[in-house]
């Protein structure tokens, strides 16, 4: 069964593909985004010594993310910058106990309320770091959906930033077709069959169609 972390009204093609986005003003290759890269690479290493899984799927994510935003061709800067939100989108994990992230079977109500605050802690470790774009929002967002059902703020449709949809559906399939430590992989078509179901209801069908065909032309 897919994981309860699944974004609905359509959004338009062309948003998707030329979205403004004032915050895109950097070079990715600048000394100041290395130094940025840098911190987000401590915060991945801190995380690691307490948990063998997350920054692995944070690292998967973000191979996907960023194939997904190549797919919708977007610029080298947003693409860097969805590359760092997506390696540290669930950093927030490490204020949940091991044994309810790894908790094999079905979560109760008060166990998912306890695994969501990863978002909002996520939010409250990376808001304190001056990123030059808006890094800590997107990872804020991940778990929106565009029908509004998400969390934590129930926002939706074009409130939620491009780079969090692009989060949202890297995430699902990451979570779903690898191994978790409390079950086994689902498989890939699986999770693509997941996320064309979810596809102009919680999910941006642009950004689906996108990882689909990011999946398909080039398996790994």
């Amino acid at each position: 069964m897919p994981d309860p972390d699944i974004h609905s009204r359509p959004v338009s093609s062309t948003r998707c593909a030329n979205p403004a986005n004032p915050a895109s003003r950097v070079n990715p290759a600048s000394p100041g985004n290395l130094i940025y890269q840098q911190i987000v690479d401590a915060l991945i290493a801190m995380h690691r010594l307490t948990d063998g899984y997350t920054p692995g799927h944070e690292d998967r994510t973000a191979l996907l993310s960023v194939r997904i935003a190549r797919e919708l061709q977007l610029d080298a800067q947003r693409i860097m910058q969805i590359n760092m939100a997506a390696q540290v989108h669930d950093i927030g994990k490490a204020d949940i106990p091991l044994k309810l992230l790894n908790k094999p079977g079905r979560l109760t109500d008060a166990e998912f309320t306890i695994i969501k605050t990863h978002v909002q802690v996520g939010y409250d470790i990376l808001k304190h770091i001056d990123f030059p774009f808006p890094l800590a929002e997107f990872v804020y967002c991940h778990h929106e959906y565009l029908d509004g059902s998400g969390y934590p703020r129930g926002i939706k449709a074009d409130q939620i930033p491009l780079e969090s949809r692009i989060l949202t559906v890297a995430d699902i399939v990451e979570s779903m077709s690898e191994d978790r430590p409390y079950r086994r992989s689902l498989g890939m078509p699986a999770a693509l069959a997941e996320i064309r179901r979810q596809s102009g209801q919680r999910l941006d069908p642009v950004v689906v169609d996108a990882c689909v065909r990011a999946v398909e032309n080039d398996p790994v």
